[in-house]
């Protein structure tokens, strides 16, 4: 079902009466629905696009329009569209029915729109807090409301976190963080075991939230571009190429095919290197010293030619709003540089896959069934590894599509599965920067005309590494950065991660972890 079907059959089979429509740009179109209809026009969306909740977020719009805006975005993959539903919500007493009884994918985004803006969720069945954490950040403070004023004093507020206990003869608890050795971000990961096997994982994290989105806010696109790419510095680029994308819609910027492709192969070596650093690491956390020291060769070799060709090792400040323009010598570089990681890459490979003891550690190890990997929303290589198809170049790029470009999938969903599709990814991605390297004829070069700074709002995408990163911008009146909601893939695969534990034993934690390896700072924002 495409969604003008979707929006005939809210109007007429559902009865839900959408007050406003409005199209940006062939691949977008927001929906606005009464309060009251917001909850049922979502999961009428959810069920007839198939696509889990991508973001979920709200707006502080009582200066303009005297209320809070909840949005929900949907992905209809089968026609390259973004859906956008949103609803008015009172200024005074904002609420809204909670989704996540019905759509798991939405439970997190609810608790963040719950602890960043105060509003109320109707019938919600986890109340706790995400970032904010309940021991140190008083009630009454919500951080993305435009009048917010920081507390006086934070720390000392006599409550706890409630974990989820697991109970019952021979069960015990093992906290592991926020604290690691080592260099890694905070988390806390508690164990529910009895014997051996893992019961339970709950994931808690947040301890390093930076008020990433709030930061965003009163810069002009030029300065928020170069601040998207601290986001997640493992990902810089991908969060370049998202926040750019919705700006380039607001103003009316058409990017050259040329720098498209550009970009298009920026994208594919941020994808190079770290899916060979994520293959070494499975080898580090099983005592494999060889291949771990050969994925180390490969990802500097990558570095380097990062920074050959963009003057950043991990392609920072080079992307531009209107697209990227390699150097001239940029496809005998890159031809190099491909040619000495895909020769290393095979050794690799092939080490890997002949070690008997290797593969007995990663094979029905962490599996994440398919169906909780779609009630989640797991994206990105992990959510391919149990058989969920979804890539955004192969939904929604053009450009992608007439490289013949095909998602990798697994079904499995264990280690070895999620090891597979970065190794595919990885010879994929090799082949696709190749073939945008290519000369497409003349014309292309040209830098886009200049646009006057304009006002409204708009989503640009772009698939990580890891999966979608979604960013959805609000420009005001003057061109300044009103809103920015940011969605990183890791926000819904943690909760992969946890459910995917289960069954193992802790010693398998590391493996199983590594085979996510899912970014702190873009889950704490």
């Amino acid at each position: 079902m495409n969604i003008e079907d979707i929006l005939k059959e809210l109007t007429s089979g559902e009865k839900i009466t959408p007050d406003a429509t409005r199209w940006l740009a062939p691949e977008e179109v927001h929906i606005e629905v009464r309060p009251g209809d917001f909850r049922n026009a979502c999961l009428f969306a959810h069920h007839k696009t198939g696509s889990p909740v991508s973001s979920l977020f709200a707006e502080d719009a009582r200066a303009a329009d005297g209320c809070f805006y909840v949005r929900c975005v949907f992905a209809s993959r089968h026609e390259g569209r973004w859906l956008v539903i949103s609803a008015r919500l009172d200024a005074a007493a904002p609420e809204f029915d909670s989704l996540a009884n019905d759509i798991f994918s939405a439970a997190f985004f609810e608790r963040e729109v719950s602890e960043m803006f105060g509003i109320k969720r109707r019938g919600a069945f986890d109340t706790r807090r995400l970032r904010l954490h309940t021991e140190v950040w008083p009630e009454g403070f919500y951080p993305l409301r435009k009048d917010f004023r920081p507390p006086e004093k934070c720390g000392g507020t006599g409550l706890d976190y409630a974990f989820r206990r697991v109970e019952g003869d021979g069960v015990f608890e093992v906290p592991v963080g926020p604290v690691h050795a080592g260099i890694i971000a905070p988390g806390h990961f508690r164990f529910s075991a009895a014997g051996e096997p893992v019961l339970n994982l709950e994931i808690r994290l947040g301890f390093a939230h930076r008020g990433v989105e709030k930061l965003f806010e009163g810069k002009i696109p030029e300065a928020a571009l170069a601040f998207s790419e601290f986001v997640d510095g493992e990902a810089a680029f991908a969060h370049s190429l998202a926040f750019s994308m919705a700006v380039e819609k607001i103003r009316g910027i058409i990017v050259p095919g040329e720098r498209q492709r550009a970009r298009a192969v920026l994208l594919e070596l941020e994808r190079l290197y770290n899916h060979a650093a994520d293959v070494g690491g499975l080898a580090t956390d099983v005592g494999f010293s060889f291949p771990a020291a050969c994925a180390s060769v490969i990802k500097e070799g990558l570095l380097a030619l990062n920074e050959k060709l963009t003057g950043s090792r991990y392609l920072k400040s080079f992307n531009r709003l209107g697209g990227a323009a390699l150097p001239p010598s940029a496809a005998a570089d890159i031809g190099a540089g491909l040619a000495a990681a895909e020769k290393d890459f095979l050794v690799l490979k092939e080490t890997l896959y002949g070690s008997v003891s290797f593969m007995d550690r990663v094979e029905e190890t962490g599996i994440l069934p398919h169906k909780a990997a779609v009630e989640l929303g797991v994206s990105g290589p992990a959510g391919r590894a149990s058989g969920i198809a979804a890539d955004l170049r192969a939904d929604f790029s053009h450009l992608y599509k007439n490289a013949g470009f095909k998602p990798a999938k697994q079904e499995k969903g264990d280690v070895l599965a999620r090891l597979n599709v970065r190794v595919a990814e990885f010879e994929e991605s090799a082949r696709l920067i190749r073939k945008f390297c290519c000369p497409q004829g003349q014309g292309g070069d040209a830098p886009p005309a200049a646009a006057r700074p304009q006002s409204g709002c708009a989503l640009g995408w772009a698939e990580s590494w890891r999966g979608p990163v979604l960013y959805w911008v609000r420009l005001g009146e003057n061109g300044l950065v009103e809103r920015c909601k940011v969605t990183d893939p890791s926000f819904q695969n943690w909760e992969g991660l946890a459910q995917a534990v289960p069954g193992n034993i802790i010693p398998d934690f590391p493996l199983c972890n590594k085979s996510f390896n899912l970014s702190y700072p873009g889950n704490d924002l």
